[in-house]
């Protein structure tokens, strides 16, 4: 959006003469959008000649406001040619700290949604062997079966109110985005959510989750995993409810997330996998090209997941090859992650090649050996692996990151599978014209709200109906029922924020390494602060350098 910023800052230039450019002929003194300057001054940099009175009020100033109106449109129209479109791309990396990979020696991996990507077909194998064991072995009601998994139901990042049966999406802020709560699977209505948690959309941060997304009520669900947790969740209130079955909140919440936990435990969702890798395993060229790149270049590697070893094996000879383990220089297996960070107790055990436990105390990790367990403190002591010289990638912000990062200090790398797909939309048209209208409407109505008479109420009010408009039209762009992962409405989600605060990179796939030297330094992208230079077009054609009530106060000062 560069580009667009620097033609709007042009575009402004001409308008309202801000910039040192010529002034367009115009009855108005101001740029489109500001309307008659208030008592204060007008655009940054205009003349300081006597501006023109507004309009006295009435249909007058009602017709005022539509002008302003349709000079934004046209503005708006104008700075976004066809080109702007597809300016971002979804194979690259993006960066909320600046950092040089020639200062990074060790890379560290997760496997699952890591060094493997998944195809989406395992979504519905999972939700559909979870329903079939909360029928069989929980005895729930039959009629759960008539349910499939609706892949464009739910999205990661979201939180569910247990003792509510409520699934919604919260805000950086802590705050619900109102149109966003379900239970099952139909929408609360805002009035309900707002009086369920006592006249406010705000969760307080007791209530919220944890460090590990776990409230005392309210659980998020951070990993891509959950995605068939969350609709089975919903379909299953959705039956008790359109059924009018008594039920309690918290047993039917452990039932589903222990009939979930079922099919990772009892090793189902492994052999789905390992029957038809071609079918579930996307990337496996491009993860080997990543793996082979690094060794070449010095780099040390390791693993740590809590997947058992037997699946790794076969998943790496389906990517790597047989000799797989050649490249990492350590490999530890079902770990426990998180506790594997935060818990001293668990010693390493070398695992042999059938995958039986050997009793020899630890004293240093060889490389071609696998080791099951451990913790983070023994991996320390041993590799000597420290600080910001080591970079490790996850799929899961709490389990895989966060301890690394705040604790141990590395480096951490955030694999977001979603993020191709969300940028995909945001380059589109419809995206791009959507958001930028809105961004200028708000400005509008930022800068008009100071005419307060009946008729410019009206026009408010229209203003204001539009902008929710627009706001819904760019939130079903991603998803009906919960838009995009990382936004609400304006502010970033509680994801977004979790995200920015434990990850150095994200990326879509281990893959975008491939387009980037091994000694590149990303640079993350200087963002105003509300306080600092206005770089947008609502800001610098609507007049958020002024005050507008700056001729009311001038008796304080």
């Amino acid at each position: 959006m560069a580009g667009v910023g620097l033609r709007a800052v042009a575009r402004c230039g001409l308008l309202c003469g801000s910039h040192g450019g010529r002034r367009a002929a115009s009855s108005s003194p101001s740029c489109p959008g500001c309307g008659p300057p208030g008592p204060g001054p007008h655009c940054p940099g205009a003349p300081r000649s006597a501006p023109s009175p507004a309009p006295a009020g009435g249909t007058e100033l009602s017709e005022h406001l539509w002008a302003r109106y349709q000079d934004m449109r046209r503005l708006v129209h104008d700075l976004l040619p066809p080109e702007v479109c597809s300016l971002l791309n979804p194979a690259a990396i993006y960066a909320n700290n600046e950092i040089s990979l020639r200062d990074v020696e060790v890379y560290g991996f997760d496997y699952d949604y890591t060094l493997a990507q998944y195809a989406d077909a395992l979504h519905p194998e999972i939700f559909n062997a979870a329903r079939d064991i909360l029928i069989e072995h929980y005895k729930y009601p039959e009629g759960i079966r008539k349910y499939d998994y609706n892949p464009s139901f739910a999205i990661r990042g979201l939180h569910y109110d247990i003792q509510k049966s409520l699934l919604m999406k919260i805000d950086a802020f802590h705050y619900v985005q109102l149109g966003t709560a379900y239970r099952g699977l139909q929408p609360v209505p805002d009035e309900e959510v707002i009086d369920l948690y006592g006249g406010t959309q705000h969760i307080p941060l007791y209530q919220m989750s944890g460090f590990y997304g776990k409230g005392p009520s309210i659980k998020q669900f951070m990993d891509i995993f959950s995605l068939p947790e969350m609709a089975l969740l919903s379909c299953v209130v959705d039956h008790f409810l359109s059924h009018g079955l008594e039920f309690d909140q918290t047993h039917l919440y452990k039932d589903v997330t222990d009939a979930i936990r079922d099919v990772h435990v009892k090793g189902l969702m492994y052999q789905w996998i390992e029957r038809d890798m071609e079918k579930y395993i996307l990337r496996g060229d491009e993860t080997f090209a990543v793996l082979s790149r690094l060794v070449a270049h010095g780099k040390q590697l390791f693993l740590i997941t809590n997947s058992p070893f037997s699946f790794v094996d076969k998943g790496m000879r389906h990517m790597v090859g047989p000799d797989w383990r050649q490249l990492f220089d350590v490999v530890i297996v079902q770990a426990d992650k998180p506790s594997f960070f935060t818990d001293r107790r668990k010693p390493f055990r070398k695992l042999d090649e059938t995958g039986s436990l050997h009793w020899d105390r630890i004293t240093r990790l060889e490389k071609g050996k696998i080791y099951r367990q451990g913790n983070l403190f023994d991996f320390l002591r041993l590799t000597e692996w420290r600080g910001p010289r080591v970079l490790y990638f996850g799929d899961h912000l709490y389990s895989d990151l966060a301890d690394l990062m705040l604790r141990h200090g590395w480096r951490t790398g955030a694999i977001i599978p979603e993020l191709e797909r969300e940028i995909r939309i945001i380059n589109t048209e419809q995206y791009m014209h959507s958001l930028t209208w809105q961004q200028a409407l708000t400005g509008l109505l930022e800068r008009m709200q100071t005419y307060q008479d009946a008729e410019s109420r009206q026009v408010l009010a229209a203003w204001m109906k539009e902008r929710q408009e627009l706001r819904c039209i760019t939130k079903a762009l991603f998803n009906a029922q919960f838009g995009s992962i990382f936004r609400t409405f304006h502010n970033p989600t509680y994801f977004s924020r979790r995200l920015v605060r434990f990850s150095d990179l994200y990326m879509a796939s281990l893959s975008c390494l491939l387009n980037y030297r091994v000694d590149f330094t990303f640079y993350p992208r200087r963002t105003p602060l509300q306080h600092e230079a206005p770089l947008w077009m609502d800001q610098l054609c609507t007049g958020c350098m002024k005050t507008p009530f700056l001729g009311d106060m001038a008796h304080i000062r």
